[in-house]
């Protein structure tokens, strides 16, 4: 964030946030050519430019990434712990549940979140 508001400064920065998302979306397909390539180095490099501009699109509309990713981290501690509370209520166990089973129980604390703001 530091280097994309020096070259703000003076002048090399998008003009609003819709060209930030069409080089996301420039990003994310050559993250996906990267991993259909097998290539950890290309992929490594490619997902570090995806993070640059997500980074980038948080700071044009005044969202701290750091904060948004905290508070992301911390809505999927809660919504984990929802998982593994509810495994455990119905017997059942993370290791043996599947993925399909997880994901029911996540978007079941999604909607609980809903209900409550």
């Amino acid at each position: 964030m530091k280097l994309q508001e020096r070259a703000a400064k003076v002048g090399f920065d998008w003009s609003s946030p819709e060209p930030i998302l069409d080089k996301i979306e420039e990003e994310i397909a050559e993250l996906r050519e990267a991993l259909a390539s097998n290539d950890k180095e290309k992929v490594a490099d490619e997902l570090g430019d995806l993070i640059f501009a997500v980074v980038n699109i948080g700071r044009h509309v005044g969202a701290d990434p750091r904060n948004a990713l905290r508070g992301t981290n911390t809505k999927f501690r809660r919504r984990f712990a929802h998982i593994e509370t509810e495994l455990e209520a119905a017997g059942e166990t993370l290791d043996a549940a599947t993925l399909e089973r997880m994901e029911e129980l996540w978007q079941a604390a999604k909607a609980i979140e809903r209900q409550l703001t």
